[in-house]
């Protein structure tokens, strides 16, 4: 066959660098109190940013995991198929304390370390990131039942990875979920009909239909029903003390627009065996330990998707060539790349200081703890708002090329949606932001003080924090504004982070455009005079 053309401008695959390489992440980490852990994030980056953790990740995505309800001889089993690199990642994930394994350490910094590897390790496949963030978050709710926390909690907090379904006490370590919402209600939760029975023995028999459950095959899930009390949280694992298969039963599994490594599915409870957490009408009140933790791992997934975008679009730029010259040297392409790198840091600045909060809870802050209760709800909000647009920016930096599968940029747009939709979407989290205002003031009084430490460095930031001040004191249709101040919030919050610790190039630049209006509504619109090489030069460093 004639030789028809020689293949040339084409971009080299974006494997061999340390994903770790991120000054906004390695900064954050020390400054959040956990820089000893540095040697083991670069390990866990230069692993992320290896072939073979790509291959990892695309094919347990190509390949989707399989529902198989009866065996061959008819017997219900109820087991969900994995890739076997699925297992891989999870092994990966749960070595390295993704997972539970802070709630175990006593060393500071401990939350905040592992927050680092989450956005390090996400960008390799976020789908399994689903039950390593449940299996975190569980902790914190399951101690309001001290016995069951003290039999399980060191199991979830283990670094082995045990995959399959035996007894929990014979497994080396255990996998959470959480199942909450229902057909009828969504979000809704306080409208759930799945009814949990008083057995006797001190167990509930718990029937009813789950329209979500993520990761079915985990080995434990939290999950709500009405008891006798009201509305109450149960632990169900999936296998009982004696050995044999609890009444949960896997109706289907969901065709999701991504996250499809990761299986999620609906669950029938029939006559299901589960323990009490906490008490019988405080359902809520207790599993909300949980989903406020799971908030952290959004925004965590944001900003991991975020960075993963940014780098995979800088390395196409720098190594394609358009009109003489390379895509990252041509001024229009640079703008775009810059306010990518700006949105990316932003995320990557109030993930880690959430992050950091959260540590220090764990250590019991109370001050902190206000922060967290309301950062986390206007962080939560914004930074997975922005995820979408910045995965779509990201492709189109590629031109055609990323609207190719082969390229894995369609993968991250499908992703990005779902940190917003998860947990409750985006006015589910603007309205617990005023709920958290309404009913707990002294949360705004620790907002406006963090904010507050950045006072007089900016003048758009300073008219901001002004300005919020104004709109918090007028009540007047505060839901319809809900999401207008949740919004600003969450950008005054991120300018403060950069202000006081990122470059000038990088905080001047963002708060310009997202506090001062020199922005128009896409990306790629910052104004003359931004230093476009400084900021980029937080991103070339693990582009490749």
């Amino acid at each position: 066959m004639p030789q028809t053309h020689e293949v040339t401008n084409q971009v080299p695959p974006h494997h061999g660098y340390d994903a770790a390489a991120d000054p906004a992440l390695l900064e954050a980490l020390a400054r959040e109190g956990a820089g000893w852990a540095a040697p083991e994030l670069h390990r866990l980056g230069v692993l992320a940013g290896s072939e073979q953790a790509a291959e990892w990740g695309r094919l347990a995505n190509e390949n989707e995991p399989v529902l198989h309800t009866h065996d061959r001889y008819g017997h219900r089993i109820d087991e969900v198929e994995f890739h076997p690199y699925w297992h891989a990642l999870m092994d990966t994930a749960v070595s390295h304390g993704l997972h539970a394994a802070p709630w175990a350490q006593h060393e500071p910094g401990a939350h905040v370390a592992r927050a680092a590897k989450f956005i390090v390790w996400s960008q390799v496949e976020a789908g399994h990131t689903c039950p390593v963030s449940m299996t975190y978050a569980a902790v914190p709710a399951l101690r309001a039942a001290p016995a069951l926390a003290e039999w399980l909690e060191p199991l979830l907090a283990s670094r082995t990875y045990d995959f399959g379904l035996r007894r929990p006490d014979t497994k080396r370590g255990l996998i959470a979920g959480m199942s909450m919402t229902e057909k009828q209600g969504g979000s809704d939760v306080r409208t759930n009909t799945t009814t949990a029975v008083p057995a006797g023995d001190g167990t509930y028999r718990l029937t009813g239909h789950k329209w979500f459950t993520s990761a079915p095959m985990s080995d434990l899930f939290l999950t709500l029903a009405q008891a006798p009390g009201g509305l109450s949280c149960f632990l169900l694992p999936r296998v009982l003390p004696d050995g044999t298969r609890n009444r949960l039963l896997l109706q289907r599994l969901k065709d999701k627009l991504g996250n499809r490594s990761n299986a999620s599915s609906e669950i029938e409870y029939d006559g299901a065996s589960g323990w009490l957490v906490g008490e019988e009408g405080r359902g809520v009140a207790t599993i909300i330990e949980m989903v406020n933790t799971t908030r952290l791992d959004c925004v965590l997934g944001g900003a991991s998707g975020m960075r993963l975008g940014l780098v995979r679009a800088v390395h196409h730029a720098t190594h394609r060539r358009a009109f003489g010259k390379a895509l990252i040297d041509q001024p229009l392409m640079r703008n775009v790349l810059a306010d990518l790198a700006l949105e990316s840091e932003a995320a990557t600045a109030v993930a880690m200081r959430l992050a950091g909060a959260t540590d220090r809870v764990a250590r019991g802050d109370s001050d902190e703890a206000l922060l967290r209760r309301l950062g986390l709800a206007v962080t939560k909000y914004w930074v997975c708002k922005r995820a979408p647009g910045h995965a779509a920016e990201a492709l189109e930096c590629f031109g055609g090329n990323g609207y190719v599968e082969d390229s894995g940029m369609p993968r991250l747009y499908r992703e990005a949606p779902l940190s917003s939709i998860w947990e409750g979407s985006g006015n589910v989290a603007a309205l617990d932001a005023l709920r958290a205002m309404g009913r707990q003031p002294e949360t705004v009084e620790a907002f406006f003080a963090e904010v507050g430490r950045a006072a007089g460095a900016d003048r758009h930031l300073d008219a901001a924090v002004a300005g919020l001040h104004k709109q918090l004191a007028d009540p007047a249709e505060a839901e319809y504004r809900a999401r207008q101040l949740t919004e600003t919030m969450a950008l005054a919050f991120q300018a403060s982070l950069l202000v006081r610790h990122a470059p000038a190039a990088v905080a001047d630049a963002f708060c310009a455009t997202r506090l001062g209006g020199e922005h128009g509504g896409a990306y790629g619109t910052l104004p003359t005079g931004v230093d476009t090489g400084a900021v980029l030069a937080r991103a070339v460093t693990s582009a490749g």
